[in-house]
């Protein structure tokens, strides 16, 4: 028994002969006569040794008074009815019982249940806050809480002893809950009255405790709480609080992922897990923001050993801290080498067996690609996935799995180009190869290097202004975390030669994400001026969606479709790629747009675009 736990013990037996000593003067009128006095004194002692005996034996002293219950009740409850029984009987066997009022053998329990009872309960409520005025916090800040569910009654309980916060009300969309109360606080109305509720009470925060809410009810939420002015914070995923990995309490400010985010991904655990339990995994690129991405999901399925390959020696060091730290008991090999450096890559192979490779290395940034960097591009994104689809082959590797782009859909820029003219290479190598060969395409990531989202905060931090290229121009968005556990599905599942496309949802206007992004940041919208700049090289105003259902075929996994994509027709593609990149001559963008152009018929450069608008006016 440690000491906290022997005084409550202590406090049970005094409150023992406390409930005794009280009895005897409510059942004088408050003046106990002395004879009487004398023989409530003289029995005490055994009063309290009885107690003792009967709150030792079960185990009375085990509960915590900060989480008292309805079960510790219960157990107060039989150890006072058994006290109850024992005193008096005790008192009989050893002869002393007579001239005891039988008043006072009733009111002793009664008493000691309210005393030993009545404590725990407020100190629960004085540790919750409870028993605290709402005076004693003049400088609380106001919430409203968006939900009233058990996410918001647990939300409720923690914030209850908080200096910080003071919950005046709930806002739930169930019309069976108005009125009603949630752990004391009403529930006001429909999250649709927040604007009105929150200028009557003068609230100045609102916390969205739907952790299981859609992100399309999530997003209405949001869109309402801002425009009624509030500051918005918003639960932990309900994934999290199912895990244990934080508490409800742990709220924090909206991010885009919330409002931009689709539902969670249903990944195939048991097929993933089966498709990588105990292989040698090698992840080309391990430091971008899929590849790293690709790292953590895959350290969930007890691979044999993660082969982390890259060129960058801080990028690589980084994530080997980050995999000591956070997965420890996973193997890995931190290997730097460039991915078109063929004798280094069949070294790597060679010495690890890799029998699954995810070959994320690419240039991916299309204005800077599309001029002076052309040539570079097509080595990096075709020449890379070349060595190491033919080094994969050569060394036994079951599948390799290409991360490709929506900038490959009919490309209309160099990057484009160079990532549909890879996807061809792996298409050009798996008729007779028995390494499957995976290609998986989706669009923008969210907060990945160089997208427009880090860019945006960087600006905003500044003061503006935020640089929009069009006001129309749209993208198509999702998360790190479900492209990556996409990526691995398609993996699992391709068998061999096939395109699957990623469901990436409703395309996102650029202008619209900036301004959400102002006001995620607590600013208004005239606070930070939008620029407008124009179209950059290679740039589309609009991207093609990738799960067209006229132009893909469905798979058992709903976010996940098979291109009907065109094979390469040319059998001697790959040798004819690869020669010119060793021998390339003129290098300029024109000639390499002309080669780019041969080998990808769908691609349409620039120079392409315009002749064709001018003749399209000329004809006009």
């Amino acid at each position: 028994m440690n000491f906290r736990r022997l005084m409550v013990f202590a406090h049970d037996v005094v409150a023992a002969g406390v409930a005794w000593t009280v009895a005897f003067w409510l059942r004088f009128n408050l003046d106990v006569p002395k004879e009487y006095e004398a023989l409530m004194l003289a029995r005490l002692p055994w009063v309290i040794a009885i107690h003792a005996a009967v709150f030792w034996a079960l185990g009375l002293y085990r509960g915590l008074w900060r989480y008292a219950s309805l079960p510790d009740m219960q157990r107060i409850l039989l150890a006072v009815g058994v006290a109850a029984l024992a005193v008096p009987a005790t008192l009989t066997l050893l002869g002393i019982r007579f001239g005891v009022p039988r008043t006072v053998y009733v009111l002793t329990p009664l008493l000691l249940m309210l005393i030993a009872g009545g404590n725990r309960l407020a100190y629960r409520a004085l540790k919750e806050g409870r028993l605290a005025p709402l005076i004693t916090k003049p400088k609380a800040t106001t919430v409203l809480v968006l939900g009233a569910g058990s996410a918001a009654a647990a939300l409720l309980k923690d914030l209850a002893a908080s200096t910080q916060w003071r919950v005046v009300g709930l806002l739930d969309d169930d019309a069976g809950k108005r009125g009603a109360e949630v752990v004391g606080v009403k529930v006001l109305g429909g999250i649709g009255d927040v604007r009105a509720v929150a200028e009557r009470l003068g609230v100045e925060q609102a916390v969205i405790a739907m952790p299981s809410a859609t992100h399309g009810e999530r997003k209405r939420a949001v869109d309402l709480c801002t425009v009624a002015g509030l500051s918005v914070m918003t639960v932990p995923a309900l994934s999290d609080i199912v895990a244990g990995n934080v508490s409800v309490s742990a709220f924090r400010p909206i991010e885009l992922d919330d409002l931009l985010g689709r539902d969670p991904v249903e990944l195939d655990s048991a097929g993933v897990h089966a498709f990588l339990d105990g292989k040698t995994v090698l992840i080309a690129d391990c430091v971008g923001a899929i590849g790293a991405e690709l790292c953590r999901q895959i350290a969930h399925f007890t691979p044999a050993r993660i082969v982390l390959y890259e060129v960058s020696e801080f990028g690589l060091y980084s994530i080997m801290q980050e995999f000591r730290d956070r997965y420890p008991s996973v193997p890995i090999a931190s290997v730097i080498g460039d991915a078109k450096d063929e004798r280094r890559v069949r070294a790597v192979f060679a010495q690890y067996r890799p029998k699954v490779v995810f070959h994320a290395a690419a240039y991916k940034h299309v204005p800077l690609m599309e001029e002076e960097n052309a040539f570079q591009a097509v080595v990096n994104n075709v020449l890379s996935t070349v060595v190491v689809a033919r080094v994969a082959e050569s060394h036994g590797a079951e599948k390799f799995v290409l991360v490709s782009t929506d900038k490959a859909v009919n490309p209309a820029n160099v990057m484009g180009a160079t990532k549909r003219l890879a996807e061809m290479a792996c298409q050009a190598l798996q008729p007779e190869s028995c390494t499957r060969f995976v290609i998986v395409r989706f669009g923008n990531v969210l907060g990945s290097t160089g997208s427009v989202v880090p860019r945006f905060r960087q600006q905003i931090a500044r003061g503006g202004p935020v640089t929009v290229t069009h006001p129309d121009i749209q993208r198509y968005f999702m998360s790190i975390p479900e492209a990556a556990q996409l990526v691995l599905q398609a993996a699992m599942m391709g068998k061999g030669g096939e395109i699957f496309v990623l469901d990436m949802g409703e395309p996102v206007r650029i202008a619209d994400l900036a301004k959400q992004m102002i006001r995620l940041s607590g600013l208004a919208e005239s606070d930070v001026r939008i620029e407008y700049t124009g179209l950059r090289p290679g740039e589309k105003l609009y991207e093609e969606p990738l799960a067209d259902a006229e132009k893909t075929l469905p798979t058992p996994h709903p976010k996940l479709r098979v291109a009907q994509a065109r094979t390469p027709e040319n059998g001697k593609l790959l040798n004819e790629v690869v020669e010119w990149l060793m021998n390339p001559g003129d290098q300029a963008v024109s000639r390499v747009r002309e080669k780019l152009r041969g080998w990808v018929p769908e691609y349409t450069p620039p120079d392409i675009k315009s002749c064709a608008t001018r003749t399209r006016q000329g004809v006009a």
